[in-house]
């Protein structure tokens, strides 16, 4: 598969750096065009069409925030590359946007690359570049990759997250259940800076909607839909710490 793609940042020494990569080890990546900055990405896109767009995020007239809100963004997939901005890093994973940092890995690329080739619906595309700048003012909703395509789920309608294996379950206040294809571990550096804690290996929850702790070893939490939920004894006294503060 073919696939046509242009380049938008602000350096052209990063630019030059991700054309290398590509045209080196990436055979099937076609580099179409360059361009340093918001107003002229977005020309770039309009007489080009691309297929893929690599995608700085602080450029000198603005961020490639800007320039999503300008294009259609049901035609192209996006890859964001860019310098740490916890901020935009953060909105951006729980948009389940690929992103790369600088300097660029190739096997970060790779797997980048390998996603963007397997089958997505370009609805699915435009809803989490929609999520992602929704995120942008405001991170409360999060992009849940599932065996049906992509759950969009409220932060405030989570319970809890289980582990299975390599998936996470994701026990919602509906009663719905979401199966995710990615680890507990990714979710926990995610969830835990919006109201969530890690009990136990096996178990996220949502601090909002504890119901009772009992007393043990390590202890168990009663959320409010009645499931319990072990919290480990390594992890004990750090909950009771977070408790005593989320009280």
């Amino acid at each position: 598969m073919r696939i046509r793609a242009i380049i938008i940042d602000d350096e052209l020494r990063a630019r030059t750096y991700l054309r290398g990569i590509l045209e080196d080890q990436f055979k099937e990546v076609e580099i179409i065009g360059e361009a340093d900055g918001v107003e002229a990405g977005y020309q770039l896109i309009e007489s080009q069409s691309p297929d893929l767009i690599f995608l700085d995020v602080q450029m000198q007239d603005g961020t490639g925030f800007d320039l999503l809100t300008k294009i259609d963004r049901s035609l192209y997939n996006v890859i964001f590359v860019s310098a740490y901005d916890k901020f935009a890093i953060t909105a951006i994973k729980f948009s389940a946007v690929d992103y790369l940092l600088k300097s660029v890995e190739t096997s970060d690329l790779k797997d980048a690359l390998n996603k963007i080739t397997q089958t997505s619906s370009s609805d699915d595309v435009q809803k989490k570049l929609d999520l992602l700048l929704s995120n942008i003012n405001k991170v409360d909703k999060i992009a849940l990759p599932s065996l049906n395509g992509i759950e969009f789920v409220k932060l405030e309608d989570i319970i809890r997250c289980e582990s299975d294996n390599n998936y996470t379950v994701f026990y919602l206040r509906s009663k719905e259940k979401i199966v995710v294809s990615k680890t507990l571990k990714e979710y926990e550096d995610m969830l835990e800076s919006k109201g969530f804690f890690r009990t136990h290996k096996s178990h996220i929850v949502n601090l909002a909607y504890l119901k009772k702790y009992i007393k043990g070893e390590g202890g168990i939490v009663v959320m409010e839909d009645g499931s319990e939920v072990a919290v480990s004894r390594r992890r004990k006294e750090e909950f009771m710490e977070v408790l005593s503060n989320f009280i």
